[in-house]
């Protein structure tokens, strides 16, 4: 019997956890797995890019877990330095090209097909933005360029662009590496990821760290030396001197091949696909990681959520499907975390505009406590606010700005949301109490108690 062949497109994450899972499940001699992976690196933790990048972490090799060799060790045929160029579905090929050898070019192949190709840093089509001396980090090879344009360097002088999750720890990262760091954020607070009251704790964290942040500013250019080189990065009322330029304004899902190929994408671009992560209208391909849509279990619409733990969780569903077994990736909630020095940054569910976006009425309540029980040494401000379905007391959303301990506690709500709790139900939440770790009343409790109130008040 002639084994089947399984073509990954994408060596990270997703990809490499569906080609692992698929092994575990079928012998080489039914399935024969082929991946391709176009950097110099496979299995990495992007999220902690910005650790290296400020020597906090050693990198790259204490990033990866798990090498080319290793996967190799356990029967999957993994090219690295190889870019799939084209999907032939009708065939059932792709076309590949070797980065390292001369561009030679192939076709391979294929019973199944998996796409993991990933996200890409949004790059704007503005004057200079492809200039050398400006970054974006998204991989592995992302943080090397960086790394070598900063030794490089002699000036000290950083502009990032964008204060959401990676432009703020890039903020940090650099601000660790010695150099006056200016954020620019075209929003009206850092972290639109929050609300802006809460985006506005995070402003007086920045401040208080050295980081210079512009908020309302729109970039209208990179400029350059006469060298070609960044030297500066100008808004609609200024100009930032710039040594160096890092994008943070998010990613976007690389959909290029899916999209050429007429495979179905959201409103975001990322692939669509269905419960158990096979591309819409496909028998034979599946999608996960950050190309891919997911569904919001809050609001009911798909939304692309670029994050570490979803691409693993997506690998193993495809890896079981693809290996004979079945499963299921049902949604997300939302939920995140992140920190500017001590400053912990955490939400789940829905924001505001979120919720107005979904048609849904609601209420929302912000309270102030400690991360401990007050009296206990050590004990620092926490903010909770909290988003309920008017109607039916249905929690929507949490987000929590707060020093040790308050940022792991979104999963208490993460689980409420998963479960479809009120915030009359959460009050009763049976959390562990002692002084170093929490008012007897957790702060996530009393948010809930008081939108409870809240909800009471309007009416239902």
């Amino acid at each position: 019997m002639t084994a089947e062949r399984l073509v990954v497109v994408g060596g990270d994450a997703a990809g490499m956890a569906a080609a692992s899972q698929a092994r575990r499940l079928r012998k080489p001699d039914e399935l024969e797995i082929v991946a391709f992976e176009r950097s110099h690196f496979t299995s990495y933790s992007a999220c902690g890019i910005p650790y290296w990048v400020g020597g906090v972490v050693d990198g790259p090799d204490a990033l990866i877990a798990r090498s080319a060799e290793e996967h190799r060790a356990r029967d999957i045929d993994l090219r690295m330095r190889t870019e799939v160029t084209e999907l032939d579905l009708d065939r059932g090929r792709v076309h590949t090209r070797e980065l390292d050898n001369g561009g030679r070019e192939s076709w391979t192949g294929f019973d199944k097909l998996v796409l993991a190709t990933g996200a890409r840093p949004r790059r704007p089509p503005l004057p200079g933005i492809d200039a050398p001396g400006v970054h974006g980090v998204q991989t592995l090879d992302d943080g090397q360029a960086l790394l070598a344009t900063l030794d490089a360097t002699e000036g000290r002088r950083a502009v990032v662009v964008g204060a959401g999750y990676i432009g703020v720890e890039m903020a940090e990262a650099l601000i660790r590496r010695g150099y006056e760091v200016t954020v620019l954020e075209q929003s009206e607070q850092p972290m639109s990821t929050l609300d802006p009251d809460m985006g506005a704790l995070v402003h007086t964290a920045m401040c208080r760290l050295g980081i210079e942040t512009v908020r309302g500013a729109t970039v209208t250019e990179v400029l350059t030396g006469a060298a070609g080189r960044a030297r500066a990065v100008a808004t609609e009322d200024a100009e930032y001197p710039a040594d160096v330029v890092v994008l943070g304004m998010g990613v976007q899902p690389e959909t290029t091949l899916a999209a050429a190929a007429g495979l179905p994408l959201g409103e975001s671009g990322g692939l669509l696909t269905d419960l158990a992560m096979r591309v819409r209208g496909q028998d034979a391909v599946w999608a996960g990681g950050d190309c891919v849509e997911v569904l919001d279990l809050v609001s009911g619409h798909t939304r692309h959520i670029a994050l570490g733990t979803h691409a693993n969780k997506h690998g193993q569903v495809i890896g079981s499907n693809v290996g004979g077994g079945y499963a299921t990736f049902p949604g997300v909630v939302g939920t995140a975390v992140s920190k500017v020095c001590d400053l912990e940054i955490a939400r789940t569910g829905l924001l505001e505009r979120h919720a107005r976006a979904a048609g849904l009425r609601f209420v929302t309540v912000t309270i102030e406590s400690t991360n401990q029980a007050g009296y206990y040494p050590g004990a620092r401000p926490m903010h909770v606010k909290m988003l309920a379905e008017r109607r039916t007391g249905r929690l929507l959303g949490v987000q929590i700005v707060g020093h040790e301990g308050a940022g792991k506690r979104v999963d208490i709500a993460a689980v409420a949301l998963t479960a479809g709790m009120t915030v009359e139900q959460m009050t009763t939440l049976d959390l562990g109490y002692a002084p170093p770790f929490s008012p007897v009343w957790d702060p996530v409790l009393v948010a809930a108690r008081k939108a409870t109130a809240a909800i009471r008040a309007a009416g239902m």
